[in-house]
Order: structure tokens, then sequence, then C-alpha cells
């Protein structure tokens, strides 16, 4: 990849959308404030939502520090609850599902086409359970890492 010094926000973001939208289990990638999506609408679920914490400029790599917010929705039953384990809701299907979603992200960062293609995976990824985190019942993993770029940025211009 060229330029990545200068387009590197946009290469970055670009390709983690597009490897979360390979997957069966993501209908829907967004970035940005997550306030300004409309979660209401339950035709965008299973949601990847991709923010950028912060981007260290080391002095040959930019490392992206990233959070991959994974989700779905939780349906409850109407049935009678009999498991008492696992609740009246398929909550365990979505954190399932959802961290499978991001596992397979980070072993394509780790070791896969992204790291081949000089997007590489810095240190052990944090994965952290959410449930009914917004305004819906929803539940998934929050996932943070960095991401190392190549910083091929040309001072002599």
């Amino acid at each position: 990849m060229a330029n990545q010094g200068v387009r590197g926000f946009y290469q970055i973001t670009e390709t983690i959308k597009d490897q979360l939208l390979n997957d069966v289990n993501v209908n829907t990638v967004t970035t940005g404030d997550i306030t300004d999506i409309d979660l209401s609408k339950q035709t965008i679920f299973p949601l990847c939502h991709i923010i950028v914490n912060n981007v260290t400029i080391e002095e040959q790599v930019l490392r992206f520090s990233m959070s991959i917010l994974a989700m779905d929705i939780v349906d409850q039953s109407k049935d009678e609850t009999t498991n008492i384990f696992r609740g009246n809701n398929n909550e365990h299907d979505v954190l399932n599902t959802q961290l499978a979603v991001i596992n397979k992200l980070i072993g394509v960062l780790r070791g896969g086409a992204l790291y081949t293609t000089k997007y590489q995976l810095d240190g052990d990824p944090s994965c952290e359970p959410f449930y009914d985190r917004f305004e819906n019942q929803v539940a998934g993993f929050a996932c943070t890492f960095d991401v190392l770029i190549e910083n091929d940025i040309n001072i002599c211009s």
C-alpha cells in the first residue's frame, strides 16, 4: 500500500470495514459517534462499529489504537423460562456469534490477508462483553487493539 502516511486513516478504516462486511454475521459497519447512528432500526443488525481511539506517530509506523463494537439484538422469548442459566432470550447466542466476528477479524490481522498487506496487530486484543448498552436491547463485545501501518510519508516535498 502506498501513501499510508498520508491516507492511513482512510485506508485502515476502509480495510477493517471491508473485512467485517465479509463476515456473514455482520449486516452493517459504522464509524464515528455511535450516538449518531439510529440503533432503533432493527434491520441494521448485526452491527459492528469502528472507533479510532487515537493514533501514535512513531518513527516508521502509525499506531492506530482501535475499538470495534460487535453487537446484535437480543430476542426475548414470551415462553416461560425453563433454563435458569441461559434465561429466556438468545443473549448467549449473540455473545458467542459477536465474539466469533471479532476473533475472525483479529485472526486476519494477526497472520492472515491483512497482515500480509502490512496491517499488523501489535499485542493482544482485549474483549469485554456488554449487555443493554444502548436504547434497545443489544449485547455484544467491545474489542480494543493496536494496528501498525507503515508511515511512508515523504517530508521532502
